[in-house]
């Protein structure tokens, strides 16, 4: 069996290292492990970086209404997660999604070897008309063999999709069982094993004279019916785990993808990141994800008053912060996944992107306050470049510089401008 697993992990790239697992015996190391340990070099990162610009963590589960982009998130995950290996499990999903996956995922290239992803990819399938002990069974299958790549030294990214369904496998056993049923008729054990299941993920040092050095990211899809999240296998799950994503259908309805709604998705893990992102991007990144996310929970308290009365009530502060939340919104988190550059976006050109946005907020902030008129300023040319700046290569980001620059330099004219006028009143 576990040749069959290993054929389509055939070439692994690390650095300008080529490497090439061999799973002759369960639970033995790969027989070039000490070529390896030569050229693994792991550094203090997140387990899992996406290249999404809202999707950065550890150990965390989806909310999936349907309709809710829930597949090509999965995708991007898969695509452009640090990680060496994905195992995918489909846990009593339709067959059709099973179907997509396996169609899909051999035309998608890992963007570090160029090879089809497939050859990175463990699929277990276990579709809803399967049994349900097997049900039971796919989750623990996909978790004991990403446990089996992680203690060879790989960095593992686990996606099951859906533990619901893993739930409702568990409630039916319980209930032929005979067993003490807990609320909503799952059994009382559910939380149990809902937290043994999460907690396998992690950092680990293996044992053996190499040090090999694995991670398992655990990502788990939760799908609530209607959308409920105080259903019992949505509160075990957000028990347990520390990065919550959640999918929101108005948002997929609106066009905006990846539909993760900002205000209810939540990660633990920003203070232990902290100082990864200190070295890798500045403190400022910090200091601008709050401010960020602070303007867009303004923008949703100040969207009752907008319903009622109109924008046009605001005063030019208020205006000005609904502007800044919908560049946030349509510039930087909005990001099209069939583009060929705006499907990835390194860290150092998220901060690039943010700080654009954030440095425009504080020169019409300043401009206001000497009197500046905010129509003149939200109609400033340099606003279309911020919009277009996603779609930029890596190697061009030299040009976000001049995208700032000539920030500073239209909003002083707007300002000069008014003043000027002022002086003409006056004389």
């Amino acid at each position: 069996m576990w040749h069959i697993l290993a054929e389509g992990i055939s070439k692994l790239h690390k650095g300008d290292a080529e490497i090439v697992p061999r799973l002759s015996n369960v639970g033995s190391c790969p027989q070039d492990a000490e070529q390896r340990a030569g050229h693994l070099e792991l550094d203090r990162r997140p387990l899992l970086v996406a290249g999404t610009r809202n999707l950065q963590g550890l150990r965390g589960c989806f909310r999936l209404p349907f309709g809710s982009g829930k597949t090509v998130t999965q995708h991007q995950l898969a695509k452009w997660a640090d990680a060496e290996i994905i195992v995918y499990v489909g846990c009593g999903e339709r067959g059709n999604e099973m179907t997509d996956v396996l169609n899909e995922f051999p035309e998608l290239k890992d963007p570090k070897s160029g090879e089809p992803l497939m050859k990175r990819t463990v699929l277990i399938a276990n579709t809803s008309d399967m049994p349900v002990a097997a049900r039971e069974a796919s989750i623990y299958t996909g978790i004991t063999i990403a446990e089996y790549f992680r203690d060879m030294g790989y960095s593992v990214a686990l996606m099951a999709d859906s533990t619901s369904r893993w739930a409702e496998a568990l409630r039916e056993i319980s209930g032929r069982l005979e067993e003490m049923p807990g609320e909503e008729g799952y059994p009382a054990y559910l939380g149990s094993r809902v937290a043994e299941f999460y907690e396998r993920s992690g950092r680990v040092i293996c044992l053996g004279k190499d040090n090999r050095e694995g991670a398992l990211t655990a990502v788990g899809a939760v799908s609530p019916p209607g959308g409920d999240l105080s259903e019992p296998v949505s509160q075990n799950t957000l028990r347990i785990v520390k990065v919550f994503w959640g999918l929101d259908a108005a948002l997929a309805y609106r066009r905006h993808f990846p539909a993760i709604n900002w205000l209810l998705s939540y990660s633990l893990y920003t203070d232990v990141f902290d100082d990864y992102y200190r070295e890798k991007v500045g403190g400022a990144w910090i200091e601008m994800r709050g401010e960020s996310m602070r303007i867009l929970q303004e923008e949703a308290d100040l969207e009752e008053i907008v319903r009622l009365v109109g924008v046009d009530a605001l005063g030019t502060k208020e205006r000005l912060t609904l502007e800044t939340a919908r560049s946030l919104r349509e510039d930087f988190l909005h990001q099209n996944s069939f583009h060929e550059i705006d499907t990835y976006a390194s860290l150092q050109k998220q901060f690039k992107m943010m700080e654009l946005i954030m440095l425009f907020h504080h020169e019409c902030q300043r401009a206001l306050e000497r009197g500046a008129d905010l129509g003149e300023l939200l109609n400033l040319p340099v606003r279309d470049q911020i919009a277009r700046a996603r779609y930029l290569e890596e190697s061009r980001m030299d040009e976000l510089d001049r995208i700032a620059e000539t920030i500073r330099e239209q909003v002083a004219m707007v300002v000069a401008a008014g003043d000027e006028e002022d002086e003409q009143l006056f004389v």
